[in-house]
């Protein structure tokens, strides 16, 4: 792993300027981190003599803001919460974060990288944590399905246009 602040993997999609400046567009994971995590048993011993399976609700949301010109913070937050016919077994909440290093990269372009490429990346460590919280909670590992981070991305824009391409139609009889 390299230090922190360095950007481990750069992607050089053009040339740099005759000047001797860099204009290349690169982007690179620099860190990644739990932000958050909270869990709880809270019908322990008793949840562990439970036979009905439980009902396990797993909610996901992706988020990603600037932190300085040439770095940007994205934040996974999945909370999983099992729950039987007795009550809930167990809740986990997480929230873990990655720095992303870029730089020379259009709007067009980095706004994907953030929303569907960087949580592609950071979610297998994430749902490592999740597994090992359910263990460590008594439970058998909760192994998280892998997310289509890219094709969840794509759904959403073409909905958010298709809103918007619907907000300039007229609404009732006039």
């Amino acid at each position: 792993m390299a230090d922190e602040g360095n950007i481990i993997s750069d992607l050089n999609l053009g040339q740099s300027a005759p000047n001797g400046e860099d204009t290349a567009p690169a982007i690179g994971l620099i860190s990644q981190y739990v932000k958050d995590l909270s869990v709880e048993n809270p019908n322990a011993p008793e949840s562990y003599q439970w036979t009905d399976a439980p009902d396990i609700q797993i909610e996901f949301n992706i988020g990603a803001r600037s932190i300085a010109q040439d770095v940007h913070e994205i934040e996974l937050k999945i909370n999983v919460t099992s729950k039987g016919a007795q009550g809930t077994a167990f809740l986990v909440e997480l929230s873990y974060g990655g720095l992303i290093g870029m730089r020379n990269v259009p709007d067009d372009q980095a706004h994907p990288f953030l929303y569907a490429e960087g949580p592609r990346i950071l979610f297998p460590f994430a749902r490592r944590i999740i597994a090992d919280a359910v263990r460590d909670a008594g439970y058998p590992p909760l192994m998280l399905e892998p997310i289509d981070f890219n094709g969840l991305y794509l759904q959403q824009l073409s909905q958010r246009q298709a809103e918007e391409a619907g907000a300039g139609d007229p609404v009732g009889n006039a």
